[in-house]
């Protein structure tokens, strides 16, 4: 077990579904923690032959035809993964110890703050035993960054084969914790997108995630959450199987990138501030529930509660505020995405997507209605995908041919369920709403017709870029590149180095192109007010009394928030360059939520 300190106070969170596919091959060694996507077993079996060969290792095709052949592939890959980083850190290692020019360069990479940096700093500058010495430390002081994976909970599609379905074990999610499971690695698998009681039970069935003798954990759970509550339920959920999380990992509900899972109007500072205030009694109220769960198991009980972590990200963009939410919240690692995209050293980007995103300004990214889930969706104008779906509408041939089926999720028409970006689905609402076309305005019909057609194929257009880029060819049915940043990479406008990246992060260079970038925290407020307004505008149903008890509590949140912010701000010592302009800015947004009339409902 690994109980060194981390390099560094940043993470890469996922991104896409092959944007970090690859992502600790390209950082760990340097102590760099990133996030796998592990849902797509085919584009993980592409990587695991390319990396293979890249090595030298022995490859042996993991064929679609034997049994659990998905899972197999995952762990294949992940320990494929494991060997490759260690080999890379192994490297690193001989590198530091021999070249006093790599060592200062490392150096320049780390916290400003971290006792490896100032231990390494005194090291550089001695003449005598360099390389013993060096070496010596970096063993006892450094590690690689966390192979980390990501399962959307949601995505846990039934599978049937010849019409039987198979056992729940076989529902996609269910494999990929499988592949992980079974991996030679020690890391963490991250859970986002919500609670999937199925899927956390199946935890049960794997040793690695319960403590061994000494209270280790070989493999640890972290629950993306957006707030407290979502926390604390989940948390507890777990903890009655005997199962800890050992991180809690907060996201912006609308400040980030991908899928955005927006709060009741709870904005980011006040969340932060409440794990902050309450982190204890998460620990507690895990702990004995854990604890009386283990016991009943015959598990080994650790003497005292586990460690568990609180991180954040969405929306971070400048050193002041990374040492901002690392010192006033006290959470042990910021997560930094999109920013990342921009980075060939990070991740895995096409060159003409990554140009589009370095051009893009705030006018391009934007919140969609893209994602078959039915769920916001980040995105940018101007994409490869865009220009394929739009092509196929023209051609009345809307739709994809949903090669992968992961988010074949509709149980419309068939227990099988059906993608509601795939062409069989589309054709038939299509024809549907041809029906009632002369029953319903020309505007009601386009507004109809856009939502049924606006569907993209993520499976897809999410890991088209990780195969241009890496030369693999794409087959089947052209769908082109789906993105997905967060809007805050608009203020991010060239491709850099990662070791510029980084010191960007810790403040020792700058890489942002606009100095009036707003606030994180006010960036994201502007976001919240103006989902509140759209949705109010959008709704078309009836008003009930439940939507609209919804929206006042939405808009009471968003009250309270600007009220935390006002106060946070006027005693913070950050922030002090743009802080005037910060405070009219709250002062603005709390005049145009209040000015927000919640429409009243007419029927029960």
């Amino acid at each position: 077990m690994n109980n060194k300190k981390p390099a560094h106070n940043f993470h890469i969170p996922v991104m896409g579904l092959a944007y970090t596919i690859d992502s600790p091959i390209r950082v760990a060694q340097y102590g760099i923690s990133s996030v796998i996507s592990i849902i797509d077993d085919e584009i993980i079996e592409k990587m695991n032959s390319l990396y293979h060969k890249r090595n030298n290792f022995s490859y042996t095709e993991i064929s679609n035809k034997i049994e659990d052949y998905r899972a197999k592939r995952i762990t294949a890959y992940l320990d494929m993964v494991h060997d490759v980083v260690n080999v890379k850190f192994e490297n690193f290692k001989q590198e530091l110890s021999k070249s006093k020019e790599a060592l200062n360069e490392y150096i320049e990479m780390l916290p400003n703050k971290s006792d490896l940096k100032k231990g390494l700093e005194n090291l550089a500058d001695q003449k005598e035993n360099f390389t013993e010495n060096v070496r010596n430390f970096l063993e006892s002081h450094l590690s690689p960054g966390s192979i980390d994976v990501n399962v959307m909970t949601k995505v846990d599609k039934d599978n049937f084969v010849k019409g039987e379905q198979l056992p729940v074990m076989f529902n996609d999610a269910h494999v990929s914790l499988r592949g992980f499971a079974n991996s030679k690695l020690s890391s963490s698998i991250v859970l986002s997108a919500g609670m999937n009681p199925r899927l956390y039970s199946y935890f049960e069935s794997f040793p690695d995630f319960f403590p061994n003798e000494k209270g280790e954990l070989k493999k640890k759970i972290i629950l993306k959450v957006s707030d407290f509550r979502s926390a604390m339920i989940q948390g507890n959920f777990l903890a009655k199987k005997g199962l800890w999380v050992s991180e809690y990992r907060v996201e912006s509900g609308l400040n980030c990138g991908g899928h955005a899972f927006a709060t009741d109007g709870l904005l980011l500072g006040p969340i932060m501030e409440e794990f902050k205030q309450k982190k204890n009694d998460l620990i507690s109220s895990a702990h004995e529930l854990m604890v009386n769960a283990l016991t009943q198991k015959e598990i080994p009980v650790p003497a005292e509660p586990l460690e568990m972590k609180i991180t954040v990200q969405g929306g971070v963009g400048t050193a002041e505020e990374h040492e901002f939410l690392l010192e006033n919240y006290k959470v042990d690692s910021i997560g930094w995405g999109s920013p990342f995209l921009l980075v060939p050293e990070a991740t895995s980007v096409d060159k003409e997507t990554r140009e589009l995103l370095s051009k893009s300004k705030e006018e391009d990214f934007y919140l969609s209605n893209i994602s078959p889930l039915g769920i916001p969706f980040n995105t940018v104008k101007g994409s490869t995908n865009e220009f394929f779906k739009q092509d196929k509408i023209n051609r009345d041939r809307a739709g994809s041919s949903c090669p992968k089926k992961y988010l074949a999720l509709s149980k419309e028409f068939s227990p099988e369920g059906i993608c509601t970006a795939s062409r069989k689905y589309q054709t038939v609402k299509l024809n549907d709403l041809e029906e009632v076309k002369e029953e319903i305005t020309l505007k009601e019909y386009d507004k109809r017709k856009n939502k049924i057609q606006e569907k993209s194929c993520l499976c897809v257009g999410l890991v088209n870029s990780s195969y241009l880029e890496s030369e693999i060819p794409v087959k089947g049915e052209k769908q082109g590149v789906v993105v997905c940043p967060g809007p805050n990479l608009a203020y991010f406008d060239k491709e850099v180095s990662l070791s510029t990246m980084v010191k960007h992060i810790y403040g020792n260079e700058n890489v942002m192109h606009v100095n009036e970038r707003p606030n994180i925290f006010v960036n994201e407020l502007k976001m919240y007010v103006d989902h509140l307004k759209n949705e109010i505008e959008e709704f078309s149903d009836g008003f009930t009394n439940a939507q609209s008890k919804k929206w006042r509590t939405f808009k009471s949140n968003l009250i309270e928030g600007v009220n935390y912010y006002e106060q946070l701000f006027a005693e913070t010592s950050f922030f002090k360059n743009n802080l005037k302009v910060v405070q009219v800015q709250l002062a603005d947004y709390k005049s145009s939520i209040s000015d927000i009339e919640i429409p009243e409902n007419v029927k029960a």
